[in-house]
């Protein structure tokens, strides 16, 4: 960074409301519910949520990553759901404030590995984001996700998520419809259909 001052980065601070949102609405007996992440439970995509941001934060600033493969979560927590989030978003959020808005290249845990440092935050508060989105959708709670958050959030999918589409991360894109809004808009682009039900 160009100075002393932590970077505020607005994008992930609201993503990480939207999660935070979404793991304190979830009752105790819906952990086990099903969520639009194909064969994955509500405490799995919590899982691999908090293992993307702590993957994030290792990657920034050196240290140690995920205790365990986002990509494959074993559905028992090592905590709270509420502390494990909080773990995890508050590992992010310190590592992204170091980065300064102006750096060219953050190492980040997907392809290519590097991105500047404004799509590089919002691929880090897009992952949040919509899965934010899938706990909430599988339990029954409004979206957290935020026209604004979307509108943000739509061009960085733009620019990083077909490459991740090979590698299974998103789904194919379903085409738009008349009438979409913002956060249908881009929850159609990731391949996840608006209207989901268990």
């Amino acid at each position: 960074m160009n100075d002393n001052t932590a970077t505020e980065w607005t994008v992930l601070n609201d993503a990480h409301e939207a999660l935070r949102t979404a793991v304190r609405g979830v009752a105790a007996g819906d952990w086990g519910r099903p969520t639009p992440c194909t064969a994955w439970t509500v405490t799995q995509v919590l899982q691999h949520a908090a293992g993307d941001q702590l993957g994030f934060a290792a990657f920034i600033t050196g240290g140690p990553g995920p205790s365990e493969d986002p990509f494959a979560p074993s559905g028992t927590l090592s905590a709270s759901p509420s502390a494990v989030a909080e773990e995890a978003m508050k590992a992010s959020a310190d590592a992204w404030a170091t980065v300064g808005k102006d750096v060219q290249e953050v190492a980040v845990p997907v392809p290519p590995g590097k991105l500047t440092a404004s799509v590089g935050v919002g691929a880090c508060a897009l992952d949040a984001a919509v899965h934010a989105w899938d706990i909430a959708v599988a339990t029954g709670q409004s979206s957290p996700l935020t026209p604004e958050l979307a509108r943000q959030l739509m061009p960085v999918a733009a620019a990083i998520v077909e490459p991740l589409r090979a590698y299974g991360a998103y789904a194919p894109a379903l085409g738009a419809e008349d009438g979409d809004d913002d956060v249908t808009a881009l929850l159609r682009y990731l391949g996840r259909r608006p209207d989901w039900t268990a």
